[in-house]
């Protein structure tokens, strides 16, 4: 008897086996095929053979979610009424059934922000309203923040809240915060692709040619850094003139007694009214001072700093410019607080001074080109007072010049700014025919002044 069971169940074993490797051949072969056809970019062909393998073999292979995804936003555009709805609605579905059957490959923030933004695209056609999507937004970037990256959904998420705001249904203090979240969300995430393409860009400053690969990840890196500019700009456009002096102190002088105790709420609104340049309230000198005695930091000293310049102290704003750069440990935005110090010194004309901030600031973040404009522009601003001969004046555009390509070379966000500013250069430098009738073709000039460097004359 017991042989007989033996055998019975080696049967059945066997049997199971061959319908499973029969159904594997099956999805094997519908996989081949829709995925051959997605290749070919022929999704209506594709679709079938898909979808077969989606029902019979969810956990096959992760093509099912990958191609799944490109052959429903097919189907989506190009199908309108019920069934457009059917297919926004089914791409929302694989993508639940990606994160249940390949969970480590779907991260969940990255995805639910996907799931917000597809339902926000289409928000007439599933009749969702601008509080439900963004309560949507707002538990996919709490569910994930991490991997909630995308700058379209970041700009949508704060986008949402100050329409829910303009339409008197969110308070002035929940907009502020919202914006300070996403704003160091994008902070965060340009940190983490500068340090990624500072690492190509030592490599080629060293005159290392870069394998195939980095230079993939270069312009994989440069890609998400101009979005990200290009979303900070569209944030901050947003969010416009609702965050103006006049709006701000009423409601941080309201809040401060409560928030006196809370460095980060300190920060935030000491921050903020600097930003707007509210610096001239009592209040900033308030925020400033609780927030340095809870809580001394780099961002502390820096407000104090901005405290004694509108004093007219400027030695001890620098002094206090100087204890914030050695207060901060993280490079990025080391490198952040010279470039705004250059920016202060650069624009109390002390051009000597903003140089020496700005080139820290470049060795620190070497990807980011403004400090290379700043240079720029503060080497043009000062070519009448440098240079004996109006020839030698103009030969300082040419360092202006190649301080701006600098930019353009470095930096993805800057490359039109700095093209502008390489022509306008090079129109006020000397030109070929002044070359020719100087003699000073290929002649080394040094120039004076705070400069203090040299700039050789095009050969023609």
């Amino acid at each position: 008897m017991k042989t007989k069971i033996t055998l019975l169940l080696a049967i059945l074993f066997i049997g199971l086996n061959f319908g499973f490797a029969q159904q594997d051949e099956e999805c094997m072969t519908k996989l081949s095929i829709f995925h051959e056809y997605t290749k070919a970019k022929n999704y209506d062909a594709a679709y079938e053979p898909w979808m077969a393998v989606r029902s019979k073999c969810p956990k096959f292979n992760n093509a099912i979610y990958v191609d799944g995804e490109k052959i429903l936003e097919h189907k989506i555009d190009n199908a309108t009424g019920a069934d457009k709805v059917a297919f926004i609605n089914d791409l929302l579905k694989l993508w639940e059934e990606r994160g249940e059957h390949f969970a480590s490959k779907t991260p969940k923030g990255e995805y639910a922000a996907q799931a917000c933004q597809l339902m926000y695209d289409h928000r007439e056609e599933l009749g969702k309203v601008n509080n439900e999507l963004f309560e949507q937004f707002d538990a996919a970037y709490k569910l994930d923040k991490d991997t909630f990256t995308n700058p379209k959904s970041l700009y949508t998420y704060f986008s949402l809240m100050v329409d829910l705001y303009d339409a008197g249904k969110k308070p002035a203090a929940d907009l502020f915060n919202k914006y300070d979240d996403i704003v160091e969300k994008v902070e965060d995430e340009v940190k983490n692709y500068s340090e990624k393409l500072n690492k190509i860009i030592e490599k080629e400053d060293a005159g290392t040619t870069l394998t195939k690969k980095e230079g993939k990840y270069k312009s994989y890196y440069e890609s998400y850094l101009k979005a990200y500019d290009q979303i900070s700009g569209s944030i901050d456009q947003k969010l416009g003139d609702r965050a103006n002096c006049e709006n701000l102190i009423p409601l941080y002088q309201k809040d401060f007694e409560e928030n006196k105790n809370n460095a980060l709420w300190l920060q935030r609104a000491a921050g903020k009214m600097s930003e707007k340049d509210c610096t001239d309230d009592p209040l900033f000198f308030k925020l400033v001072n609780a927030y340095h005695e809870l809580s001394p930091s780099a961002n502390s000293a820096y407000y104090l700093g901005i405290l004694k310049d509108k004093e007219g102290k400027s030695s001890e704003a620098i002094s206090f410019y100087k204890q914030a750069i050695s207060l901060e440990t993280d490079n990025f935005k080391k490198s952040k607080l010279n470039n705004r110090i250059g920016l202060k010194l650069k624009a109390r004309g002390s051009y000597g001074q903003a140089r020496g901030f700005f080139r820290e600031a470049l060795k620190l973040n070497p990807s980011n080109g403004r400090p290379y404009l700043s240079i720029a522009g503060m080497y043009a601003a000062s070519a009448n007072n440098c240079g004996e001969s109006n020839f030698d004046k103009r030969a300082v555009y040419w360092l202006a010049a190649a301080e701006a390509r600098k930019a353009a070379r470095v930096d993805p966000t800057q490359k039109k700014n700095a093209a502008k500013s390489v022509a306008n250069y090079n129109a006020k430098a000397p030109q070929k025919s002044e070359i020719f009738s100087s003699g000073r073709a290929g002649q080394t000039i040094k120039i004076s002044c705070w400069i203090g460097a040299s700039v050789t004359v095009p050969s023609i």
